[in-house]
């Protein structure tokens, strides 16, 4: 598969990402979590190539090859997806997000509602609504394929922990912490029809959130998986049987 790299630089930020280049009215738009880099979607960006779309691939900041950051605010990582689809000149996409990924694509389509045709949201740890909550998460321990898949990920792409700006950490944890009203109410702006996808126990995503976000987003799916939060990586054939169709379906 040969996807191009580039750079491009938005303030003192440089945001780098690969490009398929292929001739596609809709391009595919794969945004990675916190930790890792654009490199965990090479099997999924494989698969899209050879359907013949086009696929553009970040690396968040404070990741992979973008350049580390002052900040690191949730909605700045939402922000740079969508400076990078203007800076391309894309009109239409489709977006997928892993993590903190799927919290980035999620600010762009809030932003941006006409910009994205369908949205796909993985694992995303829902923020909190209110003070009055405390963060949930499911408890399980990693299985052993899903522990061989996270040690042949490391192996394959090592640089995606070496580059990881781990001053983030902190910054994420409390924002995590913090209520983010303001991003639920902005929910109902979200017009793409939306793809929500769930781990099972050993995931991030607190089943009772779901069914607010499952409400307030107009056109929301959510399909669940027995794996933990890596579902792209830890069962990619249902991914694939999942998201692919999905992603194949006409326009609204």
């Amino acid at each position: 598969m040969d996807l191009s790299m580039a750079r491009v630089a938005f303030g003192d930020v440089q945001i780098a990402y690969r490009d398929s280049g292929a001739v596609d009215e809709v391009p595919v738009v794969l945004v990675h979590g916190m930790g890792g880099d654009g490199h965990t979607w090479d099997r999924f960006a494989r698969t899209l190539v050879q359907a013949g779309r086009r696929v553009i691939i970040p690396d968040l900041r404070g990741h992979g090859r973008s350049s580390h950051a002052e900040s690191y605010l949730f909605a700045e990582f939402g922000a740079d997806v969508l400076k990078l689809c203007d800076q391309l000149g894309l009109t239409t996409v489709d977006l997928v997000g892993h993590s903190l990924g799927g919290y980035a694509v999620s600010c762009v389509a809030q932003e941006r509602p006409e910009l994205v045709r369908k949205l796909v949201i993985e694992e995303c740890p829902l923020p909190l609504r209110s003070g009055a909550e405390e963060l949930t998460l499911t408890r399980r321990f990693p299985t052993v394929p899903e522990l061989w898949h996270a040690a042949t990920s490391l192996i394959r792409h090592p640089r995606a922990v070496l580059a990881f700006d781990r001053a983030m950490t902190r910054t994420a944890l409390e924002q995590f912490r913090k209520p983010n009203p303001e991003w639920w109410d902005r929910l109902s702006d979200i017009s793409a029809p939306t793809l929500v996808l769930r781990g099972g126990p050993g995931g991030m995503v607190d089943p009772v959130k779901l069914a607010v976000l499952y409400a307030a987003v107009p056109d929301c799916t959510v399909t669940a998986f027995t794996c933990g939060h890596s579902i792209h990586r830890d069962r990619y054939h249902e991914f694939e049987a999942a998201v692919l169709p999905f992603l194949a379906t006409a326009s609204r």
